[in-house]
């Protein structure tokens, strides 16, 4: 056994916050030594937690449409790694929507996998809690602008309905970022 299949095996077994998952632990990530492309999300919604494979839900199929690339592609764990903040469903707000990642899981676990990934060439991280771990404070709209240019990395809102809206009020996004996303991600396929 390899060292990734060791701690994917260890992090496939995680109970660290059990108790606080209202469905119970059902980590949900992808990883591979081989793949180029990094996507760093936020946690897993009830439809991802049920099928156990990352982004099976409608933000995925917004997520894969932004990247220009189809489910196959996407699925390929020889080119593209998924690890969001918080590998279980942490329920929801009483308020509605999905409740934050469980703030345990990234600092217990990604530093770990991304040793273990030699060949990332270009890491998404998309939404709110994906930028204010790895870029710091600010908001989404900073973060997105700011990190623009910046080879190796690219920030992304979330891609759930919420965002449709913010879309609209940065016309931007679609014209700049959405066009070098695509050819970022075409690039690495491509070659890999």
């Amino acid at each position: 056994m390899t060292p990734l299949q060791k701690l994917t095996a260890e992090a496939s077994a995680c109970t660290l916050c059990a108790a606080k998952l209202p469905l119970g632990p059902r980590p949900v990530f992808s990883v591979s030594p081989t793949a180029r492309l990094l996507l760093i999300g936020q946690a897993p919604g009830t439809k991802v937690h049920a099928s156990g494979t990352p982004f099976t839900d409608a933000s995925g199929e917004r997520l894969r449409g932004w990247m220009g690339i189809d489910s196959p592609a996407f699925y390929d764990t020889t080119r593209i790694a998924i690890l969001p903040m918080g590998f279980c469903y942490p329920g929801r707000l009483p308020q509605g929507g999905d409740a934050p990642p469980r703030p345990e899981c990234a600092p217990a676990w990604h530093e770990k996998f991304l040793a273990l990934m030699p060949q990332i060439e270009l890491t998404l991280l998309i939404g709110s809690y994906a930028l204010r771990r790895y870029l710091g404070p600010g908001s989404m709209t900073e973060h997105v602008r700011a990190v623009a240019g910046h080879p190796g990395l690219m920030a992304l809102p979330h891609p759930s309905w919420r965002t449709i809206g913010w879309e609209a009020k940065n016309p931007w996004f679609g014209a700049e970022i959405l066009p070098r996303l695509r050819e970022a991600v075409a690039n690495l396929l491509i070659t890999a």
